[in-house]
């Protein structure tokens, strides 16, 4: 299980987040007392989840909360009293922040973080396959950077080109793109 962090500045509800944490897999959920000391820890690292009982000592936390949905990953659960949680749910819900009025029963806090933590995972999923598609493109650039440069160098023409990338990856078992950067260093040498 990832990281968890809760950034809380009362001791007995930081007690209560940190147990009902815990039970749904995350041991030792990181603690941060202010809105400051939360940015510092976030920086760099890759959380899951993060829960913001509001109110911090040095602001009232949605603005926490919306940095955390911008500068990470995680899934944000905001705590606020009904009143507050009614005013800033739709404008924090726009931004991915789940908004939960206090006071709540425990399992409507579990929910929340379990809702949370899929939003995390499912956002890992489609960023993996972001990741895996800017590749891909980045290499047919490279291919197409190459036949173009087979074409102005060799004379050759595009389909010729083509099969020459194609068939030299095949023979020496590497991918088009490792083939087209290493045609490419080759031109330029030439």
């Amino acid at each position: 299980m990832g990281l968890a962090m809760i950034v809380s500045a009362g001791s007995s509800a930081n007690e209560y987040l940190a147990r009902h944490v815990a039970e749904l897999g995350y041991a030792r959920p990181m603690m941060a007392a202010s809105g400051g000391e939360a940015r510092r820890r976030m920086d760099g690292m890759d959380l899951e989840v993060v829960i913001i009982n509001s109110p911090l000592p040095d602001e009232f936390g949605h603005e926490l909360g919306l940095f955390a949905a911008g500068a990470t990953h995680a899934g944000v659960v905001f705590l606020a009293k009904t009143d507050a949680a009614g005013e800033l749910s739709g404008r924090l819900q726009d931004h991915g922040v789940l908004v939960l009025g206090k006071p709540f029963s425990a399992a409507q806090f579990r929910q929340a973080v379990q809702m949370a933590t899929a939003c995390y995972r499912r956002l890992a999923v489609l960023q993996a396959e972001n990741a895996r598609l800017a590749d891909r493109l980045a290499q047919l650039r490279l291919v197409n950077r190459a036949k173009c440069a087979l074409i102005e160098k060799r004379g050759l023409c595009e389909a010729d080109a083509h099969r020459l990338i194609e068939k030299t990856a095949m023979d020496t078992r590497r991918s088009r793109g490792e083939v087209a950067q290493t045609l490419l260093e080759q031109l330029e040498a030439e």
